[in-house]
């Protein structure tokens, strides 16, 4: 299959000559240029992409052994076989021409079946050798890719048909002169919940677009093991059976196949179609790479989203275990969380910080798991003893969650969400920026969530009561107690704090 015509640039200072090198080759296919000096010649050589120069020696000015040396010296132009046809036919003529770089030399007159079959193959040879270097070209862009794909891996937040439309940006054809690309790529994608569909991506106007295909899935596809093939003749009869219908379903689009690469697959389908050249192994080979790099991360990510969930759940169970045998009932320990991530948010928290205090404030209390019952439902007043057992929770807190590095900030507010911003707090009595700004956070957003609910020896407050006590004090709950900023994130935001509390009271 010839997909594009090879052009041939003809330099000789005689104008007939060049008029019968074109005679002969473009009744085979080929686009034939002139030029009628060296110089003319290394200006369209750099002008327009040429596949084969011919090239006559005795030329004014500028003769042909210097031309070939000025192509063969250029990065951009050596690889351009130069054939050399000339009268002069000495032995060191032709050495002249092979050490100026030749790849052949012709002596006139030329017999005209000897030209075409040098010529074909050196664009044989040049085809093979472009290819190789597309192929290196390829093996960069799937190396760089790939290091991408794993430098921004994020799994929690990992998009499949996102990264699919990174792995058609390095499939498609950008440029009209990418012939070693496809034009168009379909691509089917199915999921555990059992959605699937077909998208086409195709570049338009130097941006890469995905639409949604009413494509049936094609009965051939395999339920089991992923199958690769190509074709150059889509249409051809030869083509076996349990790809035709495969074919039969692209037809209905308005996109004629000339040839394609496919991948077929579970979860994904991958059909490349109109590369700008004979397709083979290596470019299924491509797709087949790139298709199971995409794999790859989406079954780490759900691996890891699997280990997340029960993460969350244990952090759940943790919290709620603490929670056992406290006064405090209903949904607690997901409004601090959520107050938490309120506070965060508004005093400027970036977002991994906001989730994760979110998660990990709920653990705040974790600690109680080792006070004695008795002391937890206590109707009255505590004794000195009793309230010393209270005050040791938080360093439980601290070290039942130990060091893990995902319990970090856990720990910390767990040890620290007692403390007070004027030194007054416990268990440390540490005072301003010594207690870390979770702990700061968690101290303001437990205290309003305790105001609010009715414990054996207060009732429960209103928002209004509750705002009251925290902005103004109530000799028991002092504003000097809270960090100025989170106070003053409280004072201005306390609608927000009320419809949190309305929405998840239980």
């Amino acid at each position: 299959m010839e997909t594009n015509k090879a052009r041939i640039l003809c330099v000789d200072d005689e104008p007939i000559n060049i008029k019968l090198l074109e005679a002969i080759l473009f009744p085979q296919g080929y686009e034939v240029l002139g030029a009628a000096s060296g110089k003319e010649a290394l200006e369209r050589l750099q002008a327009l992409p040429i596949d084969l120069v011919l090239l006559d020696v005795m030329m004014p000015y500028m003769n042909g052994f210097e031309v070939c040396r000025q192509i063969k010296e250029d990065e951009g132009l050596r690889d351009i076989p130069v054939v050399m046809i000339s009268a002069l036919s000495a032995k060191t003529d032709r050495i002249r021409g092979i050490e100026a770089g030749a790849d052949e030399y012709l002596t006139k007159p030329f017999d005209q079946a000897e030209v075409l079959a040098r010529v074909r193959m050196l664009l044989k040879v040049k085809e093979l050798k472009d290819r190789l270097n597309d192929g290196y070209q390829t093996i960069l862009g799937m190396t760089s890719f790939a290091r991408q794909l794993v430098q921004g891996f994020e799994p929690l937040e990992f998009d499949l048909l996102d990264k699919i439309d990174s792995m058609v940006g390095q499939i498609i054809r950008w440029q009209d002169e990418m012939l070693d690309k496809p034009q168009a790529i379909l691509v089917h994608t199915s999921n555990s919940s059992g959605k699937s569909g077909w998208h086409r991506y195709e570049v338009v106007a130097g941006k890469l677009i995905r639409t949604p295909l009413a494509l049936e899935l094609p009965p051939d596809f395999p339920e089991g093991q992923e199958e690769i093939f190509f074709s150059n003749q889509p249409e051809s009869a030869d083509i076996e059976d349990k790809h035709r219908g495969c074919h039969e379903k692209l037809r209905a689009f308005d996109l004629p196949i000339t040839n394609l690469v496919c991948y077929l697959g579970r979860s994904i389908c991958v059909l490349a179609v109109n590369y700008g050249r004979e397709v083979s192994r290596y470019d299924a080979a491509v797709i087949e790479s790139l298709v199971t790099q995409t794999l790859f991360l989406k079954s780490i990510a759900g691996q890891i989203s699997e280990t997340e969930d029960a993460f969350i759940y244990t952090v759940h169970a943790l919290a709620r275990a603490s929670e056992a045998n406290d006064e405090d009932t209903g949904n607690h320990i997901l409004r601090v969380g959520e107050y938490c991530a309120l506070i965060a948010d508004k005093l400027g928290m970036d977002d991994k910080f906001v989730s994760c205090i979110r998660r990990q404030a709920l653990m705040h209390d974790v600690g109680k798991i080792h006070i004695h019952p008795d002391i937890l439902k206590k109707p009255g007043k505590f004794t000195d003893e009793e309230f010393a057992q209270m005050r040791q929770h938080p360093l439980y807190g601290a070290k039942i969650l130990g060091s893990h590095l995902r319990l970090t900030m856990a720990a910390e507010i767990a040890l620290s969400h007692h403390e007070r911003w004027d030194g007054g707090g416990y268990p440390n009595r540490l005072a301003g920026e010594q207690i870390p700004i979770s702990g700061r956070i968690v101290n303001l957003a437990d205290q309003y969530d305790a105001l609010r609910n009715a414990r054996v020896y207060k009732p429960a407050f209103d928002h209004v009561k509750a705002y009251s006590i925290i902005t103004e004090g109530d000799g028991r709950t002092m504003p000097s107690h809270f960090d100025p900023q989170v106070l003053a994130v409280f004072r201005e935001n306390g609608a927000e704090f009320e419809a949190i509390y309305e929405r998840l009271k239980g």
